[in-house]
């Protein structure tokens, strides 16, 4: 073959900012081999940097027509598959991170732990981390030891006794990961080429050399007979000074064009020898040098100021450049997709470039409205793919008792019992949900669920479908600490059986489709490296699992539009796109925070040899820079997240200070044009979410349902409800709307209520007669303790409750005491016929006493807040119509009782009371009182009013929703309305 390339070397060429560097490249490389025979082109070796760049070549080579391919290999797979010889066939990084689990388990044991609060887990991919870098670096432990440390001796030590356990790894017949690996690879490539240079080209395309074993396998290939390298986005707009600036590492590292500074540099060649790889110009050259300018390292941005006059004129730079500012994350994903939809309908290429995977997410839901399906590199993380979840579900179950949240999710999951019938899955599922929201409990097992499918009419079909919902129930819950691969194949097998459901054998459809296919895969690797995790509690092994399933991702078998494509930032350098929108800049998300590093500081790093963590903003600012370089260009960041102020990306914040400063140059304007031209996406955005005409508010409900389908009966507690809020009668009485408990299950007020009313009820009818104090106090004690363990499952509410019975026992022994009154009845249920009203007053007041003089103490049991004389008077009537029921004969076989007074007792320290005594006046008038409140209930014309006269405003009830209350409020006036 004759020489294609100069005999000088080494040979350096780039293209620059915002050409489309797969198709330049080939134009390039079929120029400058054109006189070459098919045969030869076949046998030329190019290096890229992504499988993405190696489809994207591949396609620009297939455009030229029909023609012999040259070998086609990845930076990080340099012998194209083929074994190291000599070498020990790498691991897998999960083998080498539960391998250093193991070493770190006993170190953490200690007294003297690096960090008393670290985990096993955390410490040992920190570690593992650190080696693969220091393998890819090729950096060895000698020189981690020989570092200077004065001044944090004692740190140090404890640091270097984690950090030694890598020193085994690093040793030559060490098994490498697969970091070391690629190091391994290139080493060998570089002995084979030392003593056999080859003579066919060899090139390097589209890397920045950001890692050391990408950059050593650069430097070889530019020093071969016919080496060469092609940058990408090398800036040609630096002046010599700022190159020379770029020599410090410690400042530096974060500057989009230090990488290629540092090879010139390792290459013995200056920056001005790289040559341009083909005559393309960039299509926004004057844009280009704005963003260099800005761009500048942090120590010469001095320089703004005087070579900020030599730019051109700055509305022209940026009249392609577009700057949105959203007010919020929503509308900044509206915002793209209303352009992407633009450019979807005039068929011009777009990409959407941002590392925030939860905007990519908000803009295809966005998009979905107008079916635009865009084509995104990343897909998605096998984690949120439906095996992925049902996978990460059914770890969650194991070892643990399971709230019925968490069951539903399970049993609701579109891969559940799909072997067999998932219709009649599906309705029996919904009606075991129904009964867990109204019945409980919150925690439900095997049994619970086989009771309840047996009291089914349909149980001969409810029951095995119960069966098999109870044994995976148990069988999770019965899950331990053990060995990894007991572990792992318990959680298969656990999955498998839930996607069966009631059929013997099979896997439903879990293993279908393309993600299942690779969620399976990834399930066989897990379980091929489950030997070196050890044992592992089932949290732990919980905790592995989502970790190493978040890693993997899966692109979905679909139809996508052609021209509209997400990105990664790394991607911009595959760019063939008219239209780029830079989308998530802000700080924390592009660039991304620096990750701490437990182990090294800067300055250990630095004299190490390793990577600082800067790197990655350097190498984010030139995937930025690079993409700004597009035809058009739309920068998008939210002004608040859902938490605070964002803060502008450095890059932006850089871009628009410099042109907001440089007044002569018409930069202020520039601005002003940038952010109106993104004010109108904005506003667009927002009139797409606005409502095409005036919506009113709704109106403040009272509806009057016909007399006929009004309640004929209502308990002593519903009176309360009627008076203070009548729409809770009508929602609950006529339209038959019950309240369901929440889907995940609490400790609240309600329940507290209950299980506190059943510790009383139980105690006054089960004690004996002449019970000395002490034995009732210890019985009223074990009485809490018992319900309270088998009602409340939440072991915090229990002790809480538990303390607030026992420090109002001593008061309520007193109460018993001092009122001398005999129980009569305990939640004795009551019915007072009003005749003439067509009526019926219900109710079980909590305890019926008889005093000494024969007259009755009528007793209720608060855990809340005791209502007041004159809330009782207006509002809260429950025991004083309690009085007029039994002064009226409404107890049945007790007959006509003459209640002497009333007490309130409040369940908590101290017992406080509020008693009243009963005159004959007030029992009439809560008589009258009532007649005339049903009677008034009685007339079509009077409505049920929503939240009359709640007592406080914030005060939440059941149907606040269902009234639509918050568009409307207490200064409303009602508006009656008949309904029926």
């Amino acid at each position: 073959m004759r020489p294609v390339f100069e005999p000088a070397s080494p040979r350096l060429f780039a293209l620059p900012h915002g050409v489309d560097f797969p198709r330049e490249f080939v134009a390039g490389f079929l120029d400058r081999y054109a006189r070459l025979t098919p045969e030869a082109i076949a046998r030329v070796t190019i290096f890229l940097n992504s499988e993405r760049m190696r489809r994207s070549v591949t396609d620009a080579f297939v455009a030229t027509g029909a023609r012999l391919l040259p070998r086609l290999r990845l930076v990080t797979d340099p012998l194209g598959g083929m074994p190291v010889p000599g070498m020990p066939r790498p691991v897998s990084a999960l083998r080498r991170q539960l391998e250093l689990l193991q070493l770190v388990r006993p170190l953490l044991d200690r007294a003297d732990a690096l960090s008393p609060g670290a985990t096993a887990f955390a410490m040992a991919e920190s570690l593992a981390e650190l080696l693969a870098e220091m393998q890819t670096e090729g950096v060895g432990f000698d020189r981690i030891r020989a570092l200077d440390v004065s001044g944090q001796s004692e740190h140090w030590a404890k640091s270097l006794t984690f950090l030694s356990i890598i020193n085994g790894y690093l040793g030559p017949n060490a098994e490498p990961d697969p970091a070391g690996a690629v190091r391994h690879a290139v080493e060998a490539l570089a002995r084979r080429w030392a003593a056999n240079p080859p003579s066919d080209p060899v090139i390097v395309a589209g890397s920045t050399g950001s890692r050391g074993s990408t950059a050593l396998l650069m430097q070889m290939v530019a020093m071969l007979p016919q080496g060469a390298i092609v940058l990408p986005g090398f800036d040609a707009n630096l002046p010599p000074q700022v190159w020379q600036s770029l020599g410090d590492v410690m400042t530096a590292e974060d500057h989009p064009q230090y990488r290629f500074r540092l090879l010139c540099e390792a290459l013995g060649i200056q920056p001005d020898a790289v040559k341009a790889w083909t005559d393309t110009k960039p299509p926004a050259p004057h844009r280009n040098k704005v963003v260099s300018l800005a761009l500048r390292p942090a120590p010469v941005t001095d320089q703004w100021l005087v070579e900020g006059q030599h730019l051109s004129s700055l509305p022209e730079a940026l009249a392609d450049v577009t700057l949105i500012e959203a007010a919020s994350p929503r509308r900044e994903a509206l915002s793209i997709a209303l352009i992407l939809r633009e450019a979807a309908e005039q068929g011009v290429a777009a990409a959407l470039i941002t590392p925030d995977r939860m905007l990519t997410r908000q803009v295809t839901a966005a998009l979905d409205r107008w079916g635009i399906i865009p084509d995104d590199s990343a897909g998605r993380p096998l984690g949120l793919s439906a095996p992925g979840r049902l996978l990460q579900h059914v770890a969650g179950l194991m070892g643990k008792r399971v709230m019925f949240d968490t069951l539903l999710a399970l049993l609701k999951h579109p891969l559940s019992f799909t072997e067999g019938d998932r219709s009649y899955h599906l309705l029996l599922t919904r009606d075991l949900e129904l009964s867990l929201r109204r019945c409980g409990p919150a925690f439900p097992d095997g049994t619970h669920i086989q009771v309840w499918a047996a009291a089914r009419k349909d149980a001969d079909k409810a029951l095995p479908w119960a069966k098999a919902v109870a044994a995976i129930l148990d069988q999770a819950s019965a899950a331990a600490s053990a060995p990894m691969p007991m572990l792992v194949a318990t959680h298969l097998a656990l999955t498998e059986a839930m996607a069966r459901g009631e059929s013997e054998t099979g896997t439903g459809r879990l293993w279908d489709e393309e993600a299942g296919r690779q969620v399976h895969a990834a399930m066989m690797a897990l379980a091929l490296d489950a030997d070196a995790g050890g044992v592992l509690q089932v949290s732990e092994y919980g905790d592995l699992f989502a970790s190493y399933i978040s890693q993997g991702e899966v692109r979905d078998a679909k139809v996508v539009h052609p021209g509209i494509r997400f990105l990664g930032t790394i991607e911009a350098r595959v760019l063939g796109s008219e239209l780029v929108i830079l989308g998530g800049l802000n700080e924390g998300v592009w660039p991304d925070q620096a990750k701490p590093d437990p182990w090294l500081n800067r300055q250990m790093r630095r004299d190490a040899g390793l990577l600082l963590p800067e790197r990655r903003i350097g190498l984010a600012a030139h995937d930025f820079q690079m993409a700004m370089a597009a035809r058009r260009v739309v920068l998008t960041r939210a002004r608040r997240d859902s938490d605070a102020e964002t803060v502008a990306s450095r890059w932006v914040n850089r871009l628009t200070t410099l042109v907001d400063g440089l007044p002569n140059r018409d930069g202020p304007l520039a601005l002003e044009e940038m952010r109106a031209r993104g004010k109108i996406w904005e506003d667009r955005a927002a009139q797409l979410e606005s409502p095409v005409g005036p919506v009113m508010p709704a109106i403040r409900p009272s509806p009057r349902p016909p007399v006929a389908h009004r309640p004929d009966r209502l308990s002593l507690t519903q009176i309360e409800r009627l008076i203070r809020n009548p729409y809770e009668i009508y929602a609950r009485q006529i339209l038959r709307l019950k309240r369901l408990d929440p889907m995940r299950p609490e400790a609240d007020p309600r329940l507290r209520g209950t299980v506190l009313h059943e510790v009383m009820e139980r105690f006054v009818k089960e004690r004996p007669l002449d019970e000395p104090r002490a034995a009732a106090r210890q019985r009223l004690m074990d009485l809490t303790l018992e319900i309270l363990t088998a009602n409340v499952a939440w072991p915090s509410a229990r002790l809480l409750w538990q303390t607030r019975m026992e420090s109002a026992l001593d008061g309520f022994l007193d109460f018993e005491t001092a009122e001398a009154g005999i129980p009569l009845a305990v939640e004795v249920d009551g019915d007072l016929p009003l005749p003439d009203l067509g009526f019926h007053l219900i109710g079980r007041p909590d305890r019926i006493d008889i005093l000494p003089n024969g007259k009755a103490l009528l007793i209720d049991y608060k855990t809340g807040q005791l209502p007041t004389k004159k809330q009782q008077k207006d509002f809260a009537k429950q025991l004083l119509l309690a009085a007029v029921m039994a002064e009226d004969g409404g107890f049945g076989d007790l007959g006509r009782i003459e209640v002497e007074r009333i007490v309130y007792l409040g369940l908590k320290e101290g017992l406080p009371t509020e008693p009243t005594d009963l005159t004959p006046e007030l029992l009439a008038s809560t008589r009258d009182g009532l007649r005339r409140l049903i009677g008034q209930y009685a007339r079509r014309g009077q409505g049920y009013t929503a939240r009359r006269a709640m007592f406080e405003v914030k005060d939440i009830s059941d149907y606040d929703t269902l009234s639509r209350h918050g568009e409307w409020d207490i200064s409303f006036p009602p508006e009656p309305e008949d309904v029926g």
